[in-house]
This record gives structure tokens, C-alpha cells and sequence, in this order.
């Protein structure tokens, strides 16, 4: 009899399913990291860079305006150094004696006759005139500096008779009245011209009697005939007193043509243009008078700026700006002066700058980069700054605003409808001088020749020639 194993069959059953799965498991590991076995060939064949493309932009349609925008500092505008032209006061009066009694006042307006300042307590008027004091000015003075003198005593309402640019005594009289109304006293003659006139006259009075005498016979032999020498003797001292009393009168009416009220080389001070604003003080209280004594600016503002040459040329006078503040107000200005650019013949390329600014270079070099070198003019260096000043009429916010800082910006172009707009790195020249970019097509690359308008902002307008070119073609910008 057989003794029986137990569990046997059932065990050996179990046993092979084990199996069965040992192998299985064993064999799908060895499938997974097969797949994930790379031979040294295969890893650097994996790592190797995708194969060179160009790189294409999307053409684009839409409106284009080119500015020019600039950092500027807030001023008055046309600022001027003043300076007197010479003492005040008497004509002997030492200059460097002079002290400044009363300084201008920093901001103050100063109007046709407005007292500057005051200098050893006399007063220094501003008035109008294109001619610059250079002179004391008085009886017997003549020329365009007195005619202006006569023009403002009329302005100001103390005429001087006829404006004819001479001194006569409606002028000084008139000048009399106006420094009277002032609160200050007229250039008189003084101590010294007084005196000196009165010994003028007694001398052409002692002439005048001597002659007289002489004519009435008040010597021995005045009216006997003694002889031939005394007749000549007689002739003689006639003919010398009548020269003494010439001579006389002669000094009285030199003396006299300069004789009466005045207007010292430095008391008048002519402006152009009034009214004007100190803008800065440059003597002290107490102080001599040595070169200027303040520098005066119109009351307008202005906004001083620079900016490249390659933006100068495309600016011209007379083009608005946009101005905003340093609290983020805006004010509208005009562009007064443009520094370093052919005013002329920029308003005469006006339509044509920013279009031109646009245009391509040779192979690799940005559109608008050469020709905008030359738009400054023959040998314009790109780099070099050009100043710029912008005239704000109602300046607003910029008022109060004088060295603060403020945001220029200024059309310069701007297209009339929506165009085609490519990136200014799209455009190429070729060697005949066309422009023309680069179109991506079922994987080729097709040159469509373009004619370029405005550029702003790093895009250029384009107009496709022979080959047709659409919003959303890629144009190549770079390899």
C-alpha cells in the first residue's frame, strides 16, 4: 500500500503557478528596461539641437504714428544778463563807490518804468528800447537812444514834445516829471554846475562891459585924433575885447548845451521786450556793481530738452507736443526751436522725414539706420544731442514748475488709415537700393520687394510690390 503525500497534487499546482509568474515578471523587467536603454550613439543623437529655422515675425495691419519722446527741464523763456551801463548819479560820481541799496527782487515782473533796484539810493529804471544804454544822456545829446527815451516818456504818459531824438528841454523836462512821479528826485544840475554857470555868465558879462567901455570912449584919446599910433592902438584893444567876449559867450553856451536834467548811464536799463521776470539775483545788499546784476526772462514757460540727431531731423519748428508734468498733468506746447537741424529744409522734407527715417539699411542692419544719419545733414554725427525748446502758451501745472522735470513727446507722423506693418529688422536693401523682406511659404522663402513709409516704435510701414503680401505671413526677422 502506497502512503499518501499530503497536499500533494493541489501543492504541486500551487507551486508551478509561482513559477509561471516568477517568469512572467521576469520577463516584462527585462522588456521595460530594454525600452529604457539608450546606446552611447542614441543619448548624444538625443541631445543634439533642433535643426536650424529662420525666425518669422507675423505681418501686422494697423495704425502707425511715430514720436520722438525726450526727458525736458521746465524754464522762462529767453533769459538775459543785466547789466548797468555805467554810475549812477552825477557824471563825477566814482563808480566803484557805489553800493546796491535795494537788491531786485527774485520773481518780481517788471513793467515799462519799474524800478529794478536802487544804487546808493538812486534808482535804476527798466524801459523799452532795442539800443542798450551806453551813455548819460541830456540837454545837447542826440540819436536812437534818445528817441527811444522820448518814445517811453510818452508811453508812460509824460510827454517830451516831438519824438525826434533830440534832448531838448521838453525832453528834460518831461524826464523831471517822470522820476517826480516815481518818489524820486530828477538829476538836477548840482552844487558844482551852478557855480560853474555863474562864472560863465560873470566872465561874458565883464567881455560885454569891457567892450562897451572901450566903445564909449573911455580912454584919454578915444575921441582925438593925436596921431596915427593912437587911432591903431584903439582898433586894437577894440578888436581884443570883442575876441574876449566871443570867447565868453562861446564856454557859456557849451556849458549851457549840457546844462539841465539828466538821465545817468546807469539808471535806465532797456529791455527789447516787456514785460520780463527776474528769474535770479546776482549782487548783494550792500554790495559793488561788477559785471551783471540779475539775469530777467520773459514770463512765458518753455521746456528745454534734448534729444538724438537721428530724432532731430525728423523735428521741425512749429509741431505740437505733448508736455506731461512730473504729477502726471499734460499741457499742450509748440516746438519753438530746434538746435543743430536745417530749419528750412526740414519744413520742406516735413512729409518725407519720417518715412525716410524708415527705410532699410544694407543685409543685417536695422531699417532706418543709415538713412537717418544723413538726415541731420552731410557728416551729422548720429550720437550728437540737438536742444530743443518747446513754447507752452497756457502752461498750467508748469507754472509753479521752473528747473522740475517733465515728459516731451512729439508726433512726428502718423498714417491715415490702417497699413501693413512688418518689424523695422524685416526690411533689407538690396545692392540696386529697393527694399524688400522675407515671406515664409509651404516651408520656402519667397523675397517680395516692398516700398517702406512711417516707422515707429521699432515697426515700419510697408507696401508690397510684385509679390503679394498679407496680414499674418511671416516675414523673416533672423536665422
Amino acid at each position: 500500500m502506497t502512503p499518501r503525500v499530503p497536499g500533494g497534487p493541489a501543492r504541486r499546482s500551487r507551486q508551478v503557478a509561482i513559477v509561471v509568474a516568477v517568469v512572467a515578471a521576469v520577463g516584462a523587467g527585462g522588456w521595460f528596461t530594454g525600452t529604457q536603454m539608450q546606446s552611447p550613439a542614441d543619448a548624444a543623437a538625443a541631445h543634439q539641437p533642433p535643426k536650424a529655422g529662420p525666425v518669422t515675425v507675423a505681418v501686422a495691419r494697423q495704425k502707425l504714428t511715430a514720436t520722438v519722446v525726450a526727458q525736458g527741464t521746465v524754464e522762462f523763456g529767453a533769459p538775459q544778463g543785466i547789466s548797468l551801463s555805467g554810475p549812477v548819479g552825477s557824471a563825477g560820481e566814482d563808480e566803484s563807490t557805489q553800493r546796491v541799496t535795494k537788491l531786485p527782487a527774485e520773481g518780481q515782473t517788471l513793467t515799462e518804468g519799474s524800478v529794478l533796484m536802487q544804487v546808493s539810493g538812486r534808482p535804476v529804471f527798466v524801459l523799452r528800447g532795442s539800443v542798450p544804454m551806453y551813455r548819460s544822456l541830456g540837454p545837447d545829446s542826440s540819436g536812437e537812444d534818445v528817441r527811444q527815451l522820448q518814445s517811453a516818456l510818452r508811453r508812460l504818459g509824460h510827454d517830451p514834445g516831438a519824438v525826434s531824438g533830440d534832448y531838448r528841454e521838453g525832453t528834460a523836462a518831461a524826464v523831471g516829471r517822470w522820476y517826480e512821479s516815481k518818489g524820486h528826485e530828477p538829476q538836477s544840475p548840482g552844487v558844482a554846475d551852478r557855480q560853474q554857470r555863474g562864472d560863465l555868465e560873470a566872465a561874458v558879462s565883464s567881455a560885454r562891459l569891457a567892450l562897451l567901455d572901450l566903445q564909449t570912449g573911455g580912454g584919454e584919446d578915444g575921441g582925438t585924433a593925436t596921431g596915427a599910433a593912437s587911432g591903431e592902438a584903439a582898433d586894437l584893444r577894440l578888436r581884443a575885447a570883442r575876441q574876449e567876449l566871443d570867447r565868453a559867450n562861446a564856454a557859456l553856451n557849451a556849458f549851457m548845451a549840457t546844462y539841465g536834467t539828466k538821465v545817468p548811464a546807469g539808471e535806465v536799463v532797456f529791455l527789447p521786450e516787456l514785460p520780463v521776470r527776474v528769474d535770479k539775483v546776482k549782487v548783494k545788499l550792500g554790495g559793488s556793481l561788477e559785471g551783471d546784476v540779475a539775469t530777467v526772462t520773459s514770463s512765458d514757460v518753455v521746456v528745454q530738452a534734448t534729444v538724438p540727431a537721428t530724432d532731430g531731423a525728423a523735428l521741425r519748428e512749429g509741431m505740437e507736443a505733448r508736455i506731461e508734468a512730473a504729477d502726471g498733468r499734460q499741457v499742450r506746447g509748440v516746438v519753438s526751436r530746434v538746435g543743430g537741424v536745417d530749419a528750412g529744409r526740414a519744413g520742406d522734407e516735413a512729409g518725407a522725414a519720417p518715412g525716410e527715417a524708415g527705410k532699410a539699411g544694407t543685409d543685417g542692419e536695422p531699417a532706418g539706420a543709415g538713412e537717418a544719419a544723413g538726415a541731420g545733414g552731410a557728416g551729422a554725427d548720429p550720437a550728437a544731442p540737438v536742444p530743443l525748446e518747446i513754447s507752452v502758451a497756457e502752461p498750467g501745472p508748469l507754472r509753479n514748475q521752473s528747473g522740475g522735470v517733465a515728459k516731451v513727446t512729439i508726433e512726428v507722423g502718423a498714417s491715415e488709415e490702417s497699413v501693413l506693418v512688418v518689424p523695422v529688422a524685416a526690411v533689407r536693401t538690396s545692392t540696386d537700393g529697393k527694399a524688400r523682406v522675407q515671406v515664409r511659404r509651404d516651408g520656402r522663402t519667397v523675397t517680395v520687394p516692398v516700398t517702406v513709409g512711417l516707422a515707429a516704435a521699432g515697426l515700419v510701414e510697408v507696401t508690397p510690390g510684385d509679390g503679394a503680401l498679407d496680414e499674418g505671413d511671416r516675414v523673416v526677422v533672423g536665422r
